[in-house]
């Protein structure tokens, strides 16, 4: 029976780490290289299909800013990346915005509710909403991002809910940023809430617009969001499979070794 330094001599071993390395840098750089090209771009500027001026580049970045003076990744996330003691803003603004958006389509208000739609209007208006949502509307010549009027209604209807969150220093705001598990005492300046909504409205945007020549968002339909349909893409099964497959092949490697 052959013992270890028979099957596993110093050369081999060599060998074997010198390929691991090349294949593990190798799928480094190669996805690293994709996810660069695939990133979302940040406009010069977000426009209304009338020419109303929404968002500037300087806010979305100043924005940005604003979100990591309050706390950035330790208070809440972005993308699901940060912490779990906030919410995801990014998904929160994409649902607000959704919700928004879907009742300037169907006509519905606060004080009628969209779930009373007979059920074909409501399939019809859902699917005018996602197709409304996953437009890119990008353009890379102006480097605009441009929106219907409907749904710029919908992003300043968003807007000035986070305004109202983050600059409203009565009792009721203070219990609504301690439900969002924010310091109460996180009170904004105006132009610090407007520049902070760009951020939120480019990170949501970027969730649920399709990357061109595709059918999945930037973000590879992340986070779950029915109402836009952002649902997980067979890529996602596909890697979750090899990634289960790769883990059993170690494992299977370490018991036929011990086994023997």
């Amino acid at each position: 029976m052959s013992d270890y330094s028979a099957d596993f001599s110093i050369r081999r071993l060599w060998v074997i780490f010198g390929a691991s390395m090349v294949v593990m840098f190798g799928a480094l750089l190669f996805f690293g290289f994709q996810i660069y090209q695939a990133k979302p771009p940040i406009p010069e500027t977000v426009r209304s299909a009338s020419g109303q001026l929404l968002y500037t580049k300087d806010e979305i970045q100043r924005g940005q800013n604003v979100w990591q003076s309050m706390g950035g990744m330790q208070q809440g996330s972005i993308w699901g990346h940060g912490s779990y003691v906030a919410p995801d803003w990014s998904a929160d603004w994409l649902h607000r915005e959704a919700l928004s958006l879907r009742d300037g389509i169907a006509g519905t208000a606060p004080g009628t509710s969209f779930e009373a739609l007979p059920e074909p209007d409501q399939a019809r208006f859902g699917a005018m909403l996602k197709r409304e949502m996953r437009t890119n509307g990008y353009d890379p010549k102006s480097q605009v991002i441009t929106v219907s009027d409907r749904r710029a209604a919908a992003i300043a209807k968003t807007a000035a809910y986070y305004s109202d969150l983050f600059t409203d220093g009565s009792a009721a705001a203070d219990q609504a940023r301690e439900l969002y598990a924010m310091p109460r005492d996180a009170v904004l300046t105006g132009s610090e809430a407007h520049a902070l909504g760009a951020f939120f409205f480019w990170t949501a945007w970027a969730t649920s617009a399709e990357r061109p020549g595709d059918t999945i968002s930037y973000t590879s339909n992340w986070p779950h969001e029915p109402l836009v349909g952002n649902t997980p893409p067979g890529s996602i099964f596909l890697w979750t499979f090899i990634s289960i497959f790769v883990r059993l092949g170690g494992i299977g490697g370490l018991v036929w070794y011990y086994a023997r």
